[in-house]
């Protein structure tokens, strides 16, 4: 449960990403957000329902 002022948004919400930081292994390359979403250095998630979410890095543009 958030105890964060205001609120982190829920793993469902589309803006999931933005809920804070409260266990970092940057070294293995994933964070675990206050929301309970593992969130993996190359943009992929686990949500905690066990739903996977594939990595949505922006792809560069070359002019």
């Amino acid at each position: 449960m958030c105890t964060h002022t205001p609120k982190c948004p829920t793993a469902d919400s589309p803006d999931r990403e933005a809920a804070k930081v409260v266990a970092a292994y940057p070294e293995q390359g994933w964070s675990l957000l206050c929301n309970a979403v593992l969130m993996f250095e190359d943009t992929g998630e686990l949500l905690p329902d066990g739903r996977v979410i594939a990595p949505h890095r922006p792809v560069a543009v070359t002019a």
